[in-house]
């Protein structure tokens, strides 16, 4: 399997090249010959990379040893979905993993498009096996998943134990067929670019991919926030650490894409600006896998300092970023609009405003995760930025961004008048005014949670508003209450499924509020000593051993009262494991709607007394549920039923 492995990676290289060359040829010559041999290319490209991928998995799971990549990464006691999830959680590894999600969606686009926007796809084409051949350059000669130990080991080293997660089976795939979906509309973009086929061809199928790479990084980073809650045992879900901070910098501007891309379909305006958008947003989606595997920044999830690789890599996110806007440059007399703003009262102007404040976030997401390198390039000294920043500066823009969620679907397109804006606007208002008053009288005093329970409130009023007067519009033609709102949903997915993505925005941010409210303590307790915390009455029942293959440790037995109800025995946990000589933390969470009781095992004495530091944290849970309304919402938006309905055909 090694040769095999090995052979495969370099066919990979060749073919990637070679289709390169004939799509760029056939492209400029018009031969259709040399286009097809490009794209017959891609397809046996990926079959190439699905057999080097299915021998490195193959190793990984037979514990071949005499391979540096299985030594390192899985050992005979590992979990079987460990040594599978081994396959990503390397250097060389994840870097095939990419380069086969890669082949997989280069050679779905070359289905996709065998006919239609034949224009584009010679250099589509090209763009796709370029990215493919950089990252097959770096399996056969930088980091290549197949090379030999001098001599086999009796056992491997095993993976990070703090990536022997369930979450982490899934959160790493979730987040590289975000960013490796993006490499499509990138690709059509640059071969719009190129060809000078700058028409609204490329906008359907950028969108739709855009769409889905867009689900992905959200489903991705929602499943990260879990894990680090779950696993880190710090009490939190997110620390602006610098690798969570480079999945959200393209996140942020997918957003902006996918909202003033509406602009370009509806009024023919901001086509430059959408271009940029979707080099920006690949750019930095390649960028921030640079941070992860430079080893430039510190994080628990970055891989080891990578020396030249890392630099390399650069170098790459720097020709990309420099050819795309060049092109851009070269083509924007061509690209620029007849259509002008009618009104800064209008949705146009909304969903723009709503992207410049999406670039300003974008702005300080940047700024604060480069900061620590920038400061130590210039002082030799690295200064780090932590939470409090991000939270000052990011805060006030995270209200106002909530605040144009709300305000998009009221406001009329092209210009708004003041009696259509005070019908649309008196209702929502009143709802925010009467949510803000609420949290007043309840005792709650700081700005930022009144301000937020205002605007959830507005924007979940606005869409209710919205489904309620297109639910009556369709029973006015006596359609009943559930067959109107059936049908509302089908013929206008994108409109109503973005509005469930809203709703998805409002949850989420009623979790984000609850933070403002957790309490943090911790305290020693000999076996059979209580604590009080938070309208919680903590007992300490005593310590038990725990033996296992793959580690030794110790778990607490804590038992929680709330108030006068018994809510059960919690069993924090601490691990110490033998390969990796590394000790983990395994909190123990009492979880409800309103709040979850978080406890950690901090220490044990050898008195048997327990160091045990405990979280409670508000409205938390409804940062998940607003995921699995996201997720709802985006299949909502990508769902092929409206389209059938419309003309008979997909």
């Amino acid at each position: 399997m090694v040769e095999l492995g090995r052979y495969c990676l370099l066919a990979c290289l060749v073919l990637s090249g070679y289709g390169l060359l004939a799509s760029v040829w056939g492209g400029v010559r018009r031969n259709r010959a040399f286009v097809r041999s490009g794209e017959n290319a891609t397809v046996a490209h990926f079959f190439l990379a699905l057999v080097a991928s299915a021998c490195l998995v193959g190793l990984l799971m037979t514990d071949q040893f005499q391979v540096e990549y299985v030594f390192g990464y899985s050992s005979i006691n590992q979990p079987a979905i460990y040594k599978f999830s081994a396959f990503w959680g390397g250097q060389s590894g994840s870097l095939l993993f990419w380069a086969l999600i890669l082949a997989f969606f280069s050679a779905v686009v070359i289905f996709q498009n065998r006919h239609k926007n034949r224009d584009l796809m010679p250099y589509t084409t090209a763009v796709l096996l370029g990215t493919s051949f950089f990252f097959t350059l770096l399996l056969n000669f930088a980091s290549n998943p197949f090379e030999l130990l001098p001599r086999v080991p009796v056992d491997g080293n095993g993976l990070n134990p703090l990536l022997q997660n369930w979450y982490m089976t899934i959160h790493p795939p979730m987040l590289y067929l975000g960013y490796i979906c993006l490499t499509v509309p990138f690709a059509f973009a640059l071969g719009a670019l190129i060809s000078g086929r700058l028409d609204t061809t490329w906008i359907p199928v950028t969108r739709r991919w855009g769409l889905i790479s867009w689900c992905f990084l959200t489903f991705g980073i929602a499943l990260g926030g879990m894990w680090a809650y779950e696993e880190l045992g710090w009490g939190g879900y997110w620390a602006w650490d610098p690798v969570e901070n480079a999945a959200f910098m393209p996140w942020l501007t997918g957003t902006a894409f996918l909202h003033s891309v509406i602009i370009q379909e509806k009024r023919g305006m901001l086509k430059i600006w959408n271009f940029a958008l979707i080099g920006l947003t690949y750019t930095l989606c390649v960028f921030g896998t640079f941070l992860t595997r430079s080893g430039i920044v510190q994080s628990v999830h970055a891989f080891a300092n990578a020396g030249w690789f890392g630099t390399l890599f650069l170098g790459y996110v720097a020709v990309l970023g420099s050819v795309f806007a060049a092109l851009l440059i070269w083509r924007v007399p061509l690209l620029r609009s007849t259509n002008r703003l009618d009104s800064v009262v209008s949705r146009e102007a909304s969903f723009l405003l709503n992207n410049y404040v999406f670039m300003a976030l974008l702005s300080i997401v940047f700024f604060g995760t480069l900061y620590p390198v920038l400061s130590e390039f210039f002082t030799g000294v690295r200064v780090q930025i932590g939470p409090p920043f991000f939270r000052r500066y990011a805060g006030p823009l995270a209200l106002f961004l909530l605040f144009l969620t709300g305000v998009g679907p009221l406001v009329a397109w092209r210009r708004a008048t003041w009696i259509n804006l005070r019908k649309s606007f008196l209702w929502p208002a009143l709802v925010a005014v009467g949510a803000a008053a609420l949290v007043w009288l309840v005792g709650v005093r700081r700005f930022y949670p009144i301000a937020f329970a205002g605007l959830c409130a507005f924007v979940a009023s606005t869409v209710v508003e919205e489904y309620q007067r297109g639910i009556r519009a369709r029973m006015r033609r006596g359609e009943g209450p559930a067959r109107a709102f059936w049908e509302l949903v089908r013929r206008n997915q994108r409109r109503y499924g973005g509005y469930v993505v809203h709703i998805a925005v409002v949850l989420m941010f009623v979790g984000f509020a609850g933070a403002v409210f957790n309490l943090e303590e911790t305290r020693v307790l000999a076996p059979g000593e209580s604590w009080s915390l938070g309208g919680y009455t903590v007992e300490y029942r005593g310590p038990r051993p725990v033996r296992h293959p793959h580690y030794a440790g110790a778990v607490a037995r804590v038992a929680i009262v709330q108030g006068e109800r018994p809510l059960g025995v919690l069993i924090p946990e601490k691990r110490m494991y033998f390969q990796q000589e590394q000790p983990t933390t395994i909190p123990a969470v009492a979880s409800s709607l309103l709040e979850d009781f978080y406890v950690i095992l901090v220490g044990l004495e050898a008195d048997q007394s327990a160091a045990l530091k405990v979280y409670i944290n508000p409205l938390v849970n409804w940062i998940w549920i607003g995921g699995v309304v996201f997720i709802i919402g985006n299949t909502l938006l990508l769902w092929p039923v409206g389209e059938r309905s419309r003309g008979g055909r997909p």
